[in-house]
This record gives structure tokens, C-alpha cells and sequence, in this order.
């Protein structure tokens, strides 16, 4: 079957009215307790979304992410009453594409699920299907594919839509007020959440991500991708 939105939390009270309350409008939803549940569920079942507790019975959500990771490149939302900048940093560094404290607002949680699906569904409209170049850099936004100098660029699913604005808009400076707005969908996403996601992609695109040519950081502002000469995968 096809589901919107697999919730993956050992808090079954939690999972499950927070389930039913997605099925309310309309988000298919389903709910698993363990990493295990979640294996078997998802080898019967499409998901197009994630969210992925931190402390799972028998592993970590961590370890299920960095699992699932290579196998799909689905949305993975974490959510967690861990509130360490660290456990926020390393949920974005293995994959995960935000980080949501508990206790959540049903509304609220719903609204950001809403987003991202809209933002990755494959029967959304795409302005502009042809494409988008900045330098050595071209978005298929009806592959979902990004190509650097003509090869594919591996990308987390966060990361791809960055890459995409910024190109879109490139030699423009976006605040980031803009950002979290046009790629989260949400204009009280963490300074966290943006700074590992370009770093990502400086390690990616740039000869040199400690001086970037591209994607140029515009102190008090936001960040700017420069149309330069081409350069190479790392």
C-alpha cells in the first residue's frame, strides 16, 4: 500500500494518536514501534515521509536513518525530546532532513508534514520543467537529479531542494528568513539546520569548500550562489 507518512516511535500512545490525527486530513499515515516493525512495514509498503524517533527500544533512531539512508532517499523528519545541539547536528549530518522537539503541536506537525510532501510529490507541478544552470551546475527538477560539470551529484533530499533554489536564483543574495521559508517551509528553522545542509554542498561541489567559489556566505544576510567557472567533484 501507499502511505503519506510512517511514523516510527517506541511512545505508542504518541504514534498512534498523532496517526489518526494525520488520517483526520488526509494524510495516509501509518505507525511502527521499533526499527524492526519499521524494516518489515517497509518492505511491504511506499512511504513517501519519515518521522523518525531518536530512542528507539532495541536501537537508536540514528542508526535506522544512516540504514534506511541507503536504500531511500525519502524525507526523514526527526522527532525528539533530545534537545543537544549535537543530537540536532548529527540527525542532519547522517540524513535527516529537520529536527522536531517534542512535545510537538499536532497542528504544527501536521503543517510542516503538509510541506514537504507537497514540496516532493511527484504529481506537484514544477515551474519551469526544462531546467535550471548556474555554472557547472543543472537541476532536472523532473529527474530530481542534480549534475555537476555533466556528472550526478549525490544528494539527501534537503539537500537537492537547496542546491535548486539557490540555482534558481543564483548571483541574487537569499536571506535566510527566504530559505527557511521557500525549502523548509518553515520560517523558524534553525541557523543549524542551514549552515550543515551548505556545508554539504560546498563538500560536494566546490574545489575548495574551506573558499567557495559558488555558494558564497553574505555575512548578517544569507548566502549567494555565484555564477563562476566550472569546478570539480570532491
Amino acid at each position: 500500500m501507499n502511505y503519506d507518512c510512517l511514523i516510527v516511535d517506541d511512545e505508542r500512545e504518541l504514534a498512534e494518536s498523532t496517526s489518526e490525527y494525520f488520517n483526520l486530513f488526509d494524510v495516509r499515515t501509518a505507525y511502527v514501534t521499533s526499527a524492526e516493525e519499521c524494516r518489515a512495514f517497509l518492505r511491504e509498503n511506499s512511504v513517501s515521509l519519515l518521522l523518525l524517533d531518536i530512542n528507539l527500544d532495541e536501537t537508536s533512531g540514528f542508526q535506522l536513518c544512516k540504514e534506511l539512508r541507503q536504500e531511500t532517499g525519502i524525507p526523514i523528519l526527526f522527532i525528539s525530546a533530545r534537545t543537544s545541539e549535537d543530537d540536532v547536528l548529527v540527525a542532519l549530518e547522517i540524513g535527516g532532513d529537520d529536527y522536531i522537539h517534542k512535545p510537538y503541536t499536532l497542528r504544527v506537525l501536521l503543517a510542516k508534514v503538509k510541506a514537504v510532501l507537497k514540496r516532493w510529490s511527484k504529481d506537484t507541478p514544477e515551474p519551469e520543467r526544462e531546467g535550471w544552470t548556474a555554472g557547472p551546475v543543472r537541476i532536472d527538477p523532473d529527474l530530481q537529479k542534480a549534475t555537476l560539470n555533466g556528472e550526478p551529484l549525490k544528494l539527501k533530499t534537503m539537500e537537492f531542494k537547496l542546491l535548486s533554489y539557490l540555482v534558481q536564483n543564483k548571483n541574487r543574495v537569499i536571506p535566510k528568513e527566504e530559505l527557511f521559508a521557500s525549502v523548509w517551509g518553515d520560517v523558524f528553522a534553525g541557523d543549524g539546520t542551514l549552515n550543515v545542509h551548505i556545508r554539504h554542498l560546498r563538500e560536494k561541489i566546490e574545489q575548495n569548500p574551506n573558499e567557495p567559489a559558488h555558494i558564497r556566505t553574505v555575512w548578517g544576510i544569507g548566502y549567494v550562489f555565484e555564477e563562476r567557472a566550472a569546478c570539480s567533484a570532491n
